[in-house]
This record gives structure tokens, C-alpha cells and sequence, in this order.
């Protein structure tokens, strides 16, 4: 499989090592994160050449990502709708809110963008297997991905995880281990089967360099989009945190190719009972302390020691943005009230980002004139469930 002409190869996050082999993915000096890097002077692309192309899928992109389209294992994921919902800027009080529907991709989540690229280095690099814990969207996206490249998947999932990600990752032919308890659990049980096993490709976030290779195409089609406009406000719901790592990169690289001029303001919204980054960033930390007992309805979210959470952090800062949790009650009304005034289903954990925007709001964060887009991770099918609990709850 061919890597694209500006690809560069792979730099720790953590020492600035310069890693040259494709299939690397922990540094091998330090043992730090790595990010694809590119020459960007060789890429020569305008708002025109975009303009001219089908919006019909993240590879549209394919300058600006580690593979060709050619190469890529994809189900023409991405090029997911930014819907504008006037009713939610009227209760918000700004001018504009957009919804980045990410329900809309092939398994339903944004977690396809990042299987893509990632199940695509894997099958370049020879893989037969690939493994990951997963709170749920990503496992289910990563055994489509690796069915569609002939792979073997193996995914771990906690108990909790929705019923839709344990069937369809039956569907896919994943090997399914149901780990009881919680996320900390799941990645304990995928850490002791990788032990085990020599052959299996790690495809856990952060593990891999290109799951937030997938997710910075979010940021590229927000711009286009808005027709280059940045908005003043991304809402993105954090658990590990591969998507806002990725929304900011992708951002930086539009300003880096003079396709925007800034960089739009990054929110991270978390559940309240699992807040690790929001509490990180309220103390002035550059890393978190884990959650000793994380406890929230939104198991995308029940992240108690995210492993980008040090990315995020810098990202949020770097672009004036901030972080902000909300009640479970909060986000699953939330998420009731988008449905009803706009049509759009929400994953719960997703309606983080929604209920954040609106604690945002009362606390005075608007002036009135700005736009905000609201990230919509997943299909709120996945979790119908639990939307209809919380109505039941109050006697609908």
C-alpha cells in the first residue's frame, strides 16, 4: 500500500523522535506517543481543488492523510452532514448552531474515520489480527473495518457496553470478550491477551498513531462546510480523547495550508461522574489524576484515566477553548430536547457536548454573534435504551 507524496513518517509527541518505519507505534526511544507528520510545503491544495470534488467520503483528504484512497480499507465513512438548527441558537442565544451528525457514518459513530486509517496501516503492515478495548463504538467499528480487510479482530468490551456494539461485533465476526465491570477492566483483560498473544496488532487509542489520523477529517469537512468560515465554538464529548486530539490537529493543518486563518475554540464536555480532563483543566494541570470511582450513564464517556487526556489538554488551550461536564439528568435531557426540536438523534454520551454548550450559555460564555457546532458522535439508535429510561423516569 502506497503512503501519500507528503507523508513524512512518524514523531514522538513526548521526545520529538523522528520514527521513519510506518508500522511503528510507540516510540522506540521513550516509549511516547506517535503522530504522522507531513511535508506540508509538498501539498498544494486550494478551497478550488476541493470545491471540485465529490463530497462523498474522509479520503477525499487523501493529500493530507499517511495512505493513498487507493490503499485505504473504506466504506466511504465519513462526509457526514453539519445540520443548522436555528431553534438551539435561539435557546443559546448566538447566532448559529450547526450539528456535525457523526450518527451518519457506516457503523453509526465518528470511530469509523480513525478504523479506517488504522485497519488500513495495519493491513499494510501485514497484520493478521487486530485488538483493542473499546467502551463500545470504536470495538464494533474496528471488527467492520478489519472484516472488510480480511482481518481477524479481537475487542473487549465491558459488561455495560450497548447491546447494538456486542451483536454487530458478533456480526463482524470479532471475537467478542465481555469483560465484566467497567473501561479499566476491558483494558485490563485486552492487556493480558496481548501479552499473550505476539501476533496481535494493537489498535487501542493512543497505541496506534492514526485513529486521530480518521478524526482530524472532521475538522476539514466543518470548515468546508461553514465554506471556510471557522466557527468560534467546536462542542466535542471526551472520553479518551482521540477525536479533539484529531479536530485540532486537522485544524492546525488547515491553517498551515492557508485554508483558514485561526483555529476554532475546542470544548471538551464530560459527564460529571467521570471528569478527569475538566477537572485537569480547572486546576491548571497538564495531566490528569484517574477517577477512582467513575460512575456516569455515558459509557463512551467513563473514561477514568484517559491516555490523551496531556493532547487534550494542550489543545483546549492552545485554541482559547475550555472544558466543561454536566449532570447525567442534564445530558440526557439534553439530548431529549435536540430530538425534539430539531429532529436529530444523539448518543448520550454525545449529548455531553450538547448539554456543555448549553452550560456554556448560562454561565455567560456567549456574546451572541458566535457559532457554535455541536459534535454528534453516534447514532442515537445505539443507545435508544437509555433515552427512553430517562423519559420513563419522568413519567412520558
Amino acid at each position: 500500500m502506497a503512503t501519500t507524496d507528503a507523508f513524512a513518517g512518524l514523531e514522538c509527541v513526548d521526545c520529538g523522535a523522528v520514527v521513519d518505519a510506518v508500522a511503528s507505534q510507540r516510540c522506540l526511544d521513550c516509549g511516547g506517543s506517535l503522530d504522522p507528520t507531513y511535508d506540508y510545503d509538498a501539498i498544494d491544495l486550494d478551497r478550488e481543488a476541493f470545491a471540485a470534488r465529490p463530497f462523498d467520503s474522509q479520503w477525499r483528504y487523501a493529500e493530507l492523510l499517511p495512505f493513498d484512497r487507493e490503499s485505504a480499507v473504506t466504506t466511504n465513512e465519513g462526509a457526514t452532514p453539519l445540520v443548522d438548527c436555528p431553534e438551539l441558537a435561539d435557546e443559546l442565544g448566538v447566532e448559529r448552531v450547526a450539528i456535525k451528525d457523526e450518527g451518519r457514518n457506516p457503523t453509526g459513530s465518528s470511530t469509523d474515520r480513525g478504523a479506517s486509517v488504522a485497519v488500513t496501516a495495519a493491513a499494510r503492515d501485514g497484520a493478521t489480527d487486530v485488538a483493542l478495548p473499546s467502551p463500545g463504538n470504536s470495538g464494533q467499528a474496528v471488527a467492520a473495518y478489519a472484516a472488510r480487510a480480511g482481518l481477524d479482530s479481537h475487542v473487549y468490551l465491558p459488561s455495560r457496553s450497548g447491546f447494538t456494539n456486542k451483536a454487530m461485533v458478533n456480526v463482524h465476526g470479532g471475537d467478542m470478550n465481555v469483560v465484566g465491570g467497567r473501561y479499566g477492566d476491558a483494558a485490563g483483560a485486552f492487556e493480558e491477551g496481548l501479552d499473550e498473544h505476539d501476533d496481535w496488532y494493537s489498535l487501542r487509542a493512543v497505541d496506534t498513531p492514526y485513529r486521530h489520523e480518521g478524526a482530524k477529517t472532521m475538522a476539514y469537512e466543518i470548515a468546508e462546510q461553514l465554506e471556510w468560515e471557522v466557527p468560534d465554538v467546536i462542542a466535542y464529548p471526551t472520553g479518551v480523547g482521540t477525536g479533539l486530539v484529531g479536530l485540532a490537529k486537522g485544524a492546525r493543518e488547515l491553517r498551515e495550508i492557508d485554508l483558514i486563518d485561526e483555529l476554532p475554540a475546542l470544548y471538551a464536555a464530560q459527564a460529571s461522574g467521570c471528569a478527569p480532563i475538566v477537572e485537569a483543566f480547572e486546576d491548571d494541570r497538564e495531566d490528569h489524576e484517574p477517577v477512582d470511582h467513575p460512575d456516569t450513564i455515558c459509557g463512551e464517556l467513563e473514561i477514568p484515566d484517559p491516555a490523551a487526556s496531556p493532547r487534550v489538554l494542550d489543545a483546549i488551550r492552545e485554541t482559547d477553548g475550555g472544558a466543561v461536564a454536566t449532570d447525567d439528568p442534564d445530558i440526557l435531557e439534553s439530548a431529549v430536547q435536540v430530538a425534539k426540536s430539531t429532529g436529530l438523534e444523539l448518543i448520550p454520551s454525545a449529548a455531553a457536548a450538547a448539554s456543555g454548550a448549553w452550560e456554556l450559555a448560562e454561565r455567560g460564555a456567549f456574546d451572541g454573534d458566535e457559532t457554535v457546532v455541536i459534535v454528534n458522535t453516534g447514532s442515537g439508535n445505539k443507545e435508544a435504551d437509555v433515552l427512553r429510561s430517562h423519559l420513563m423516569s419522568q413519567g412520558v
